[in-house]
């Protein structure tokens, strides 16, 4: 098990757009491995991004305390969206934070496992919301960017 430190708000890294990978390799399952961990064990999240821990790889972990566990995503690609919903959101990266946002309520993704087997999967609810806000990090988007009437909830305020 390895903790990695997250990358926060105002680090440049953030906003730079995720590279492909070509490889799936030792490399690629220990990131995936350790994503998870420090999903878990150090900040208790929902999903986290490769470019989180300083790493511009298309990856990403998710797990939202649903049916489907744990679930990890290499080289993602949504390819279907439907509906809106609208949620408060927060983020490892954006400590202290909150936004409302206006995300798709229903997704359908495309990725490949650590095996490298591709797969899809029909998403809605938290974990379409929690997907689509892994994936805008590897497009070096925030949710702070997509907060609707740009209205930032700073942690501990009565809004």
């Amino acid at each position: 098990m390895a903790l990695r430190n997250i990358v926060t708000e105002g680090d440049e890294l953030l906003r730079k757009k995720s590279r492909q990978v070509t490889e799936i390799n030792e490399r690629i399952c220990t990131l995936l491995d350790d994503l998870a961990d420090t999903m878990y064990y150090e900040n208790r999240g929902i999903g986290l991004a490769a470019v989180q821990v300083g790493v511009l790889r298309r990856v990403f972990v998710v797990d939202v305390g649903d049916e489907h566990g744990l679930i990890e995503f290499i080289n993602p690609e949504i390819i279907e969206t439907s509906g809106n919903q609208v949620y408060c959101e927060g983020c490892l990266s954006v400590p202290g934070r909150n936004a409302n946002v206006n995300r798709p309520a229903k997704i359908k993704i495309r990725a490949t496992n650590r095996h490298g087997e591709e797969f899809e999967l029909e998403a809605e609810g938290i974990l379409a919301i929690c997907i689509c806000h892994e994936f805008d990090h590897l497009e070096g988007i925030l949710f702070i960017d997509k907060a609707i009437d740009g209205e930032i909830i700073e942690a501990g305020s009565d809004e």
